[in-house]
């Protein structure tokens, strides 16, 4: 419990840092841009893209606390930028949710394919699949059970391609030694 608390209390002072402020600024474009140019839309209820890259970088740099309050302002501003629908805070709440666990998960740690398998599992069942589906039942007009199992499948099998696509990104940043420029700055 202490570990975890000293973690939150480290992310929280990530904001002390004006390159944080400045790095969460050029990811932030990075992910919009990749919103845009770099996403499908399947359906309403189902969207691949890959605008969570970015998002799930800062997590891995700053914690769970700026990834939180960052991926709930990414949320935010795309939705400002492309309105798609009706705004749901409950999505955003996600998006603030799965930010705080990917923190959880890579802050302070080297770059692991299992850890992050871990952690993209955890989201894609409790945020993706089930909140996520709990807040687009009364948009969608559809009764969860009706939902929930094609977005999980989904998740599912999104699930190892959004893993071994972030340790890759991830990888190459590190050994360019790009992490550790950010940190050390």
């Amino acid at each position: 419990m202490k570990k975890l608390l000293a973690l939150i209390s480290d992310s929280y002072h990530e904001f002390k840092h004006v390159k944080t402020i400045t790095v969460c600024a050029m990811f932030g474009a990075l992910s919009i841009v990749l919103s845009h140019v770099a996403s499908i839309t399947i359906t309403p209820s189902l969207k691949i893209g890959f605008g969570a890259l970015p998002n799930e970088l800062v997590d891995f740099l700053f914690g769970p606390v700026v990834g939180a309050l960052f991926g709930g302002g990414m949320d935010v501003l795309k939705y400002i930028l492309k309105p798609d629908g009706g705004f749901i805070p409950g999505l955003t709440f996600n998006a603030m949710l799965a930010a705080f666990i990917y923190g959880l998960f890579l802050y302070q740690n080297k770059v692991s394919f299992w850890r992050m398998l871990a952690a993209k599992l955890i989201v894609a069942i409790l945020c993706n699949a089930v909140l996520g589906t709990y807040w687009l039942v009364p948009v969608i007009g559809k009764g969860f059970w009706v939902l929930f199992p094609t977005r999980l499948v989904k998740n599912l099998i999104q699930w190892p391609f959004d893993t071994l696509v972030f340790f890759i990104i991830a990888r190459a940043l590190e050994k360019a030694k790009v992490f550790e420029l950010i940190r050390r700055t």
